[in-house]
């Protein structure tokens, strides 16, 4: 391994290195087996140091930067408040089984968000070029074996990379709004259309969708606050309808009849409130597109975790302070209609209010759509998904059609497909691939630090660097570790007494069998298949008609794999026969000094 010294911070590469360009140049390192590019992108004076393997950095974000403070304000705020803050909180006391643990519970899932926060950020001060969070962290934390996480995170994303829950949230509340009770496939008609809705908007436009998504989250936002300042008045005992706004926090932790307070009963509690802070990370899919991304996303992404955290205790305060909790508990996913019909009757208030709601979960689908897009497109730059172009180009409008199109697929299939109900328990199910990779991802952070020490890689300048601390990775680390075991453990109802009509654990089997099929997946491609077949796979660079920069997995018979190596460097990228493009890491140190 050859050592790296770093005299003084204005001579290292992080501030010397010169941009080449999507096409350009790039300067290698060598780290025992592994090899390392040194890119860097417009968007920050930060260099990335990435294993090669890894999706090249994109220069010039194909996407744009529309993404400021702002911006990344409403996407994560508009990723959180979907439908988790009004369709949940039943099911969560029925679960906790008590209303002060139940808002114990809900502190814990900021505790939760804030932790993972932290290593997400730590994450994007290494990587600031790079979009699509988890595909890129796990990517650069677990090199070897050589493709496989890129692999299996990108089958199961496409696979997993539906939004029908908030889909069909909308479309409840809509009919509440119309004071109507639908059938079933009523519901699902118009749960397909709201998301059809939502696809369009986003599919013409990168600008004009951030900005949609901007005007939504402070719908969204005011709707919540006013929920909350409601809440406040009535405990004031300012209300004729609420004639004792105290009673449920009156022994606040007693059990009562129609709760189920066991390890399923608590576990299915916590992962739904998870799941409704689920978005704290959103703005990570689109770090290329922010300027200064660690220093943006600490500051607004923070900000908007902790007003999150703050409205969401004041609407469930609220939700108490009206509605009897065994009431609530038999209300499944419509705490804050009851809310609204408590406190303003049956007029056209509460179908004004209902419809803030639905609005809130229509945001909620922009803003998914925006993420959820670019962590599938940074999945086929990383060359693991067939037809590479299909998920890279950003042709013809300027955005990523390709994974628009497959989200808006999927979704319609677990709209159509499942009942509506396990629809939406299926994405807030206990044990998800999510839960697995996360964990992966926590400790994986650790194999990050270790790599970059050993190469001597100066840490990140003090305009980008985050350094989270031990305990938010450890507890991290655990609570995922918990998501994936508990779940398992029945409900007091026996096989079928859990929260969906089919076999409680039959969302866990299918994660496992996700994680298992895309095991077997990798096996069969990178390794099986080439022994039989008599070839090698090798990742190759290529530049689009747009400019959009890409990784491709390519097959090399064994009889050209020598010359092939030969002719391409370390990141794939052709050079005519020249050496593979690994240089000497003393070597790059003096030629960027001079630059």
């Amino acid at each position: 391994m050859v050592s790296l010294k770093w005299r003084k911070r204005e001579e290292s590469p992080a501030t010397s290195e010169s941009s080449q360009g999507n096409s350009g140049s790039t300067a290698f390192l060598k780290g025992g087996s592994l090899q390392y590019a040194v890119e860097k992108g417009e968007n920050s004076n930060e260099p990335t140091y990435q294993e090669v393997s890894g999706a090249p950095v994109e220069t010039t974000s194909p996407l744009g930067h529309h993404v400021g403070s702002i911006t990344i304000l409403f996407l994560n705020l508009s990723t959180m408040v979907g439908t988790g803050v009004y369709s949940t909180p039943a099911s969560i006391l029925k679960g906790t089984g008590s209303v002060g643990l139940s808002l114990i519970y809900w502190f814990i899932g900021f505790l939760v968000a804030a932790a993972s926060l932290s290593v997400y950020l730590e994450f994007a001060s290494y990587f600031p070029n790079r979009s699509g969070s988890e595909v890129v962290y796990l990517e650069q934390a677990f090199p070897r074996p050589r493709y496989f996480f890129p692999i299996t995170f990108a089958v199961q994303s496409v696979l997993l990379s539906f939004s029908a829950s908030n889909a069909i949230v909308l479309a409840q509340y809509l009919y509440r709004v119309s004071g109507t009770t639908p059938t079933s496939w009523q519901l699902k008609g118009a749960a397909a259309a709201g998301y059809t809705l939502a696809f369009l908007f986003v599919a013409f436009s990168t600008k004009w969708s951030y900005r949609l998504s901007n005007a939504l989250g402070a719908i969204k936002l005011i709707t919540l606050v006013f929920i909350g300042l409601t809440g406040l008045v009535v405990l004031g005992g300012n209300v004729d309808r609420a004639p004792d706004p105290h009673a449920n926090f009156r022994n606040a932790f007693s059990e009562f009849e129609g709760t189920q307070t066991s390890a399923y009963g608590v576990t299915n509690a916590l992962v739904k409130i998870i799941f409704s802070y689920g978005g704290y990370e959103n703005a990570f899919n689109v770090v290329n597109e922010v300027k200064n991304p660690v220093r943006s996303i600490r500051n607004s992404g923070g900000l908007s975790l902790l007003l999150v955290a703050i409205l969401y205790m004041l609407a469930n305060i609220a939700y108490f302070s009206v509605v009897p909790k065994e009431e609530l508990v038999k209300s499944s996913q419509v705490a804050a209609s009851l809310f609204f019909q408590k406190v303003f009757g049956s007029a056209g208030t509460v179908r004004g209010l209902n419809f803030l709601i639905a609005f809130s979960a229509f945001g909620n689908l922009i803003a998914v759509l925006l993420g959820k897009s670019r962590l599938i497109r940074e999945c086929g730059r990383q060359g693991t998904l067939p037809f590479p172009s299909l998920w890279v180009s950003t042709r013809p409008f300027g955005t990523p059609l390709g994974p628009y199109i497959v989200k808006w697929g999927l979704t319609m299939l677990m709209i159509l497909g499942p009942p509506a109900g396990d629809a939406t328990s299926s994405s807030t199910s206990p044990v998800t691939p999510n839960a697995f990779f996360l964990f992966l991802m926590a400790v994986g952070l650790y194999f990050v630090r270790y790599q970059r020490k050993k190469l001597n890689l100066p840490p990140p300048s003090k305009a980008y660097a985050f350094r989270t601390w031990h305990v938010a990775i450890i507890f991290t680390i655990l609570v995922n570790l918990y998501l994936l075991i508990m779940p398992w453990y029945p409900p007091t109802g026996g096989a079928t007494g859990g929260d969906v009509s089919l076999w409680y654990a039959t969302y866990v089997v299918t994660g496992v069998g996700i994680l298992l099929a895309c095991g077997v997946y990798y096996i069969l491609w990178i390794y099986a298949l080439p022994r039989w077949g008599g070839y090698r796979i090798r990742h190759e660079k290529h530049v689009l008609d747009g400019g959009e920069v890409t990784h491709k997995l390519v097959k090399i018979s064994l009889d050209r794999l020598e010359a092939w190596d030969r002719e391409h460097d370390a990141q794939g990228k052709q050079i005519g026969g020249r050496d593979g493009g690994l240089v000497n890491t003393q070597h790059v140190v003096h030629k960027q000094e001079k630059a």
